[in-house]
């Protein structure tokens, strides 16, 4: 390996293609070298690679050894299955995934040199990450390889954590209530006032607001409504609206989260 600035420049292979590769692809690229794309889907592999000057392959017989990571950045169901296939081939080389789901043990089981670089943000192609905003957790299997991927993240931020798996899968349960779950309910908002034609805009200072208030306070003390005041007549006529657009999939998503939130409130839970 070779240093820059006091820190390690490493020969990278993704295996994936898909949005965390392409921005971490991307913010490691050109201070680290990105030697292969690896995708299924070989015109995949080849716009990803074409913007960070590597090669694209679509067989695991193409990966060269001559690298000092391969970072896995897929669906989590596959990972184990891609671990079995590489491992033999790249003994020597450090293999990462970038999963907050998936345990080290799903490849440390299979492959001595394993890690994990997990960064904490939602990924699409159409946003910029802030890197030096994100949180990046790693975890390896001795304490050599935890040191390389510690000085990698701490080339994209300082936010750097060296978090166990159970710690990590905990903090993805976390995020997925945090994010997937609020981004849904603001997918449900939407839907609401677009069948009536109200522009979905005049929502977005409430949302900002209760985000940046969750940031900065317990979310507990934040929380205001209808059901956190116990306010049923409120709540049953909402339940009529919804049930009055035949939207009784969303009825019982409102039911759901207000029962929460008075078992919370109400009943000190």
């Amino acid at each position: 390996l070779c240093l820059y600035i006091g820190r390690i420049k490493m020969r990278i292979t993704f295996i994936g293609a898909g949005r965390v590769a392409y921005h971490l692809a991307k913010v490691l690229h050109p201070d680290h070298q990105i030697v292969q794309v690896f995708s299924r889907d070989l015109e995949k592999a080849n716009r990803l690679a074409s913007l960070v000057d590597a090669v694209a392959i679509s067989d695991f017989e193409q990966l060269s050894s001559d690298i000092d990571l391969v970072i896995i950045a897929i669906s989590d169901q596959a990972i184990a299955q891609v671990i079995q296939k590489i491992s033999a081939s790249l003994q020597q080389v450090l293999i990462v995934h970038t999963s907050g789901s998936t345990s080290l043990e799903v490849l440390s089981v299979v492959h001595d040199k394993s890690g994990v670089f997990y960064p904490l943000q939602t990924f699409s192609y159409e946003r910029e990450i802030d890197w030096t905003a994100t949180p990046v957790f790693v975890e390896a299997v001795n304490n050599h390889d935890l040191d390389l991927l510690t000085s990698l993240a701490g080339s994209l931020t300082q936010k750097v954590y060296q978090y166990s798996s159970q710690q990590r899968q905990t903090l993805h349960m976390a995020a997925v209530f945090a994010c997937n779950f609020s981004n849904y309910c603001y997918d449900i908002a939407k839907q609401i006032v677009d069948e009536q034609q109200v522009d979905f805009s005049l929502l977005h200072p409430l949302i900002l607001e209760t985000a940046q208030k969750a940031t900065i306070n317990d979310p507990k003390e934040m929380q205001t409504g209808p059901a956190m005041r116990g306010d049923e007549n409120i709540l049953k006529m909402h339940h009529k609206l919804l049930k009055k657009d035949a939207r009784n999939d969303l009825v019982d998503v409102y039911q759901l989260l207000s029962e929460g939130i008075k078992t919370r409130h109400l009943h000190g839970k």
